[in-house]
């Protein structure tokens, strides 16, 4: 299995099917509660991110070439060891690209900008990848704990970054 259909295998488990949950801002067509349509999520392909897609009737092959072009190949995961690849594609699908490359500079210790470029690469590579790895994933929870969504989604994000955690360390 190469590192994307590994990174995907794990993403698309950790976002499973449809839902339609009317309190996750994701699943409206206008990015927020209650503004336009309330159209879903399905294996993470959002409604507020893809509005004119249609949610409920997505395939995971479908799902996979939509992360294949919008977020590993920004993310350069050829280009990263498996598990910085791991954690900085789950979130960005998780949480956006540029959310998933700030954890990974602030992590690496180079400006953050959010712009995977090549300082930002060449620190990475000359990391211990698994630490890496594991304090971008920390950044991560600390982020997510401060959210408003936190009381209603924070046991479930940690969850998440929890499998992820053992995931990266196999």
């Amino acid at each position: 299995m190469d590192d994307f259909a590994r990174c995907l295998a794990f993403t698309l488990r950790a976002e499973g099917g449809f839902t339609n949950n009317p309190a996750d801002p994701g699943n409206w067509t206008g990015g927020h509660v209650g503004a336009g349509e309330l159209r879903g999520t399905n294996f993470g392909i959002s409604a507020a991110a893809y509005p004119t897609i249609d949610i409920a009737g997505l395939s995971a092959a479908a799902a996979g070439e939509i992360y294949r072009r919008d977020y590993w190949a920004p993310l350069q995961g050829d280009a990263l060891p498996l598990p910085v690849a791991l954690a900085a594609f789950d979130a960005a699908v998780n949480a956006g690209l540029r959310r998933s490359v700030l954890w990974l500079q602030q992590a690496v210790g180079v400006s953050a900008d959010g712009v995977l470029g090549a300082q930002t690469l060449a620190a990475i590579k000359a990391a211990d990848a698994l630490a890496l790895a594991r304090e971008a994933l920390a950044r991560r929870i600390d982020f997510y704990a401060g959210l408003p969504g936190w009381a209603e989604f924070g046991l479930g994000w940690t969850r998440r970054v929890i499998a992820l955690a053992g995931e990266i360390s196999v």
